[in-house]
């Protein structure tokens, strides 16, 4: 088995591609459309997406701007080299941060929280062997 993607529902989908696009400097690696369903797809990654890494794949249910998030999500992470450097550039690019960079409760390993225009939790975990290819240099 291999990790494919993760599907989010969005009440905006351009506003959500430029977020990830934009602020966590993914790539748009394919749209479709349709009509007889009413639905919008936008699948995002790094490096190209799969078959190297999973994707995000973003749905716009058409005339839906929003969804309750529920108690059982938790949050997208990504690694990154440096934590607080992505924390800054995500701000200058009008990111959300939520919880600065720093270690994590009762350990050492630094991370972050930021937050997608749909209320998501992304965590950016600090590891550079793991932030390879991500937009957040």
């Amino acid at each position: 088995m291999k990790f494919l993607h993760t599907m989010l529902r969005v009440g905006n989908l351009q506003r959500s591609i430029d977020f990830y696009t934009n602020v966590l400097g993914m790539q748009l690696l394919r749209q479709s459309e349709n009509p007889e369903y009413k639905y919008s797809l936008a699948f995002l990654g790094f490096e190209g997406g799969n078959p190297g890494q999973a994707e995000i794949e973003l749905t716009y249910n058409w005339g839906v701007e929003g969804y309750e998030m529920g108690t059982a999500y938790g949050h997208i992470a990504l690694g990154v080299p440096d934590a607080y450097a992505a924390c800054e550039k995500i701000k200058a690019s009008g990111g959300n941060v939520t919880r600065e960079a720093g270690p994590v409760k009762g350990g050492t390993t630094v991370i972050a929280f930021v937050t997608d225009p749909d209320g998501y939790k992304i965590e950016l975990i600090q590891r550079a062997e793991g932030a390879a290819g991500a937009g957040l240099r």
